[in-house]
């Protein structure tokens, strides 16, 4: 008898839980929503399509990685005059919010618009380039670009932001983030650089 109690409540009480958690995710949506009409609209987009090649597209972008990317431009370990004060005020809570705000969203292809680097890219994205040692883009970030929770998805980004941030890995200007990336931008030439962010920008 005393078993099936304790059985009973165990039940009741984990189910209390979960609803407890689904009451204060749908709170963090709803403040998310109100940072992103807030500020982070202004460069990303309401719906993080990021309209300006500048800027990185968040849609469908991993919850951990971006929460991950605030903590490090907060604590400098990221280096930006832009998202340091953008990122100074916001608790863990409201980044991981931020994260799923954006994870949520859908992030549509990029149409080709030069067949032949096009090409050039998808074989480096793929294939890498064994006369440098280069590894494949698809070993890390797989084969759609979709990254994992600890990578970034890669598919549908602008080409612009992806040559920037090659260049900085390979200027060692961005530390953050794992330290094969320095490696793998200083065995990209020009070309492959910007055929490989021209080939990402098409996945989906």
């Amino acid at each position: 008898m005393k078993t099936r109690m304790w059985q009973a409540l165990a039940v009741v009480f984990g189910l209390a839980t979960t609803l407890t958690a689904s009451a204060a995710d749908a709170v963090d949506l709803a403040r998310a929503e109100e940072i992103v009409s807030g500020r982070c609209f202004l460069c990303h987009g309401l719906e993080g399509e990021a309209a300006s090649p500048v800027f990185p597209r968040l849609a469908g972008q991993h919850s951990e990685y971006i929460a991950k990317q605030l903590a490090d431009f907060k604590a400098g370990k990221r280096k930006s005059d832009t998202m340091r004060p953008q990122s100074e005020e916001l608790t863990a809570q409201e980044m991981r919010a931020l994260g799923m705000f954006f994870e949520g969203k859908t992030a549509e292809p990029r149409q080709p618009d030069d067949a032949e680097l096009l090409a050039v890219g998808k074989y480096v994205f793929n294939r890498g380039n064994k006369f440098t040692s280069l590894p494949s883009c698809a070993s890390c970030h797989g084969a759609k670009g979709l990254g994992t929770p600890l990578l970034p998805r890669l598919a549908g980004q602008h080409p612009s932001y992806i040559v920037d941030q090659l260049k900085q890995f390979n200027k060692r200007e961005r530390t953050n983030d794992n330290a094969v990336m320095h490696t793998v931008a200083s065995r990209l030439s020009e070309l492959e650089t910007h055929a490989v962010a021209e080939y990402i920008a098409t996945l989906h």
